[in-house]
């Protein structure tokens, strides 16, 4: 038994007050008493007690509101309470259990009885405690430990995405653009990704693989991929495997994000109408992180200096890829691209 239980005994009579405590005083509980139902609702709020003694028939508040407040509230409503009245109409005790009373007593009190009812509902309510305690402390770990893990995740996908770039750069190491390029690209892609309404695994997975895009260049001889000038045909030709050649070495990996990364190495030189490569696909018939990192590549290309040209301005970039809508681009790719155009600026201009 809980030896130092608060019991809360509510009473419009004075007579009934002192009865009851001198009924529990002996068990060793602490009594707190209330006159109506009102002082009844505002202590069980304030001072939390393990059980209420709770008259009906009162002024100000009756003790049935009172349950009912009490019960409503999650703060107390796991607080045991026994209704008591000098009434004994069957009505009284359905009101009072439908109120949400715990159990009824009916005056005059028995004193072993009333002992032994409070006596098993204290044991009740720290029971009750006990597994709240519990069941606090089991959310309070989990939450540590989900945010341990969320935590460890993020460090994960930044060993991850660096690595990812660092591999990548490997095709085009000796051209120091290459590197916040490959950047930029992820980025760009994210972000049209976003505006266009795809899901958040999908724009994270776009991220990640869109810099994979050029892989396939490390196969290309540096004396075509660092030409300062215009490539002659048979050049040109060899520059076009890169496509098929960082498809094929990327086609290997079994994450869901290489297997894209594997796909958008492919496609990305594809155009909306058909004349692109290594497949001449056509319209939609290219996958869409294609279509999206195509539009994300030229642009970046354009506003970037080249062995073989000079950076053009973003307003120039940006009447390139308008005039490449419905033939160079997807229609609905390029109506996203421009949308977002101060967030593609600030994406360049932060890397």
């Amino acid at each position: 038994m809980k030896s130092h239980a608060l019991i809360l005994i509510v009473d419009d009579e004075d007579m009934n007050l002192q009865l009851l405590e001198v009924m529990l005083l002996p068990t060793g509980y602490t009594v707190l008493k209330a006159g109506n139902g009102r002082e009844a609702v505002d202590f069980a709020r304030r001072s939390r007690p393990d059980v209420i003694l709770m008259d009906i028939m009162m002024p100000v508040m009756n003790g049935i509101e009172a349950t009912r407040i009490l019960k409503s509230d999650e703060a107390t409503r796991d607080i045991p309470i026994v209704m008591t009245t000098a009434l004994r109409d069957v009505q009284d005790r359905i009101r009072a259990l439908e109120a949400g009373a715990d159990d009824y007593m009916s005056k005059p009190f028995d004193m072993t009885e009333l002992r032994i009812r409070v006596q098993t509902l204290v044991k009740v309510k720290a029971y009750h405690d006990h597994l709240k305690h519990h069941k606090d402390l089991l959310e309070q770990q989990v939450q540590e430990r989900t945010q341990e893990l969320q935590r460890a995740y993020e460090r994960i996908q930044n060993v991850s995405l660096e690595t990812i770039h660092i591999l990548s750069r490997t095709a085009e190491f000796k051209d120091e653009g290459t590197g916040k390029h490959i950047q930029r690209i992820g980025g760009y892609a994210a972000a049209i990704a976003r505006k266009i309404g795809l899901k958040p695994v999908t724009i994270e997975r776009l991220l990640y693989a869109a810099p994979m895009h050029d892989i396939g260049k490390i196969a290309i001889p540096d004396a075509i991929l660092l030409k300062p000038g215009k490539l002659d045909p048979d050049e040109w030709e060899i520059m076009k495997t890169h496509a098929a050649i960082g498809s094929e070495m990327l086609s290997v990996g079994k994450a869901a994000i290489i297997r894209l990364a594997a796909v958008i190495a492919r496609t990305h030189h594809e155009r909306w109408d058909g004349t692109g490569y290594p497949d001449g696909l056509v319209g939609r018939r290219i996958p869409l992180a294609g279509r999206i990192v195509t539009i994300a590549d030229v642009f970046d290309a354009l506003v970037s200096d080249r062995p073989y040209k000079k950076a053009f301005s973003v307003e120039e970039a940006t009447r390139i890829i308008r005039e490449g809508r419905g033939t160079h681009f997807d229609p609905e790719i390029t109506d996203a691209f421009i949308d977002i155009l101060p967030e593609i600026e600030a994406i360049r201009n932060n890397l």
